[in-house]
């Protein structure tokens, strides 16, 4: 049977829309660096090219008998003034590293494979070279579920920080260079943006 993660690993794939704690383990993904506007075209080649890679590791492990499906693209966002909130930063400046996480079952060697292979067939998309196998452990998070347009996102951070300091504890994600984590559940090809939903997720640790 295809291995479908979104459904055997609901309690990664799903949030509320109020801010509850959560806790991950150490996970494999694929995954590329950059920084720029989500808009331009760095970004837009950079999906495509973490997720050519993405098919190619599926079209490894199916011939095999370990179908899986695609998970949902992922990203981890900051910038250089860790002082500034996310509004006052010009997109341009944002950086972001695009994550699609991989079963367990799949390891370094076959995703270079698949890196390899893509590479080979999209001559042209340069960013390919760039797309690595990493195993990431979030650990405790805050997270909270966003329905609407990626530019009011701001308005449900603020209820996540609101329930940190409530409940004691900091955002620590800037150690670990993230600022916060994104999993986009709707396909924005797809999906108008009043009904878009993305989980928001910060790693945390308690204070004192």
């Amino acid at each position: 049977m295809k291995l479908d993660m979104a459904k055997t690993d609901k309690a990664y794939y799903s949030a509320t829309d109020e801010p509850a704690l959560a806790e991950f383990p150490e996970l494999p993904y694929l995954t590329i660096e950059d920084r720029g506007s989500p808009d331009g075209d760095v970004f837009a080649n950079a999906v495509e090219a973490l997720y050519s890679v993405a098919y190619g590791v599926k079209g490894l492990c199916k011939k095999v008998d370990r179908d899986f499906t695609v998970s949902k693209l992922e990203g981890f966002w900051w910038w250089a003034d860790a002082g500034k909130q996310v509004h006052e930063v010009p997109r341009e400046e944002w950086c972001w590293k695009l994550l699609i996480r991989m079963p367990d079952f799949v390891d370094g060697k076959l995703a270079e494979t698949a890196r390899t292979l893509a590479a080979e067939k999209k001559k042209d998309l340069e960013p390919i070279a760039r797309v690595a196998f990493e195993r990431i452990r979030e650990g405790v998070c805050v997270q909270v579920l966003h329905t609407g347009p990626y530019r009011t996102e701001p308005e449900t951070m603020e209820k996540a920080h609101a329930f940190m300091e409530r409940h004691g504890y900091a955002h620590n994600g800037l150690e670990q260079g993230i600022f916060h984590h994104e999993i986009y559940l709707s396909d924005p090809r797809r999906t108008k943006e009043s009904a878009r939903k993305t989980i928001l997720r910060f790693p945390v640790k308690p204070i004192g």
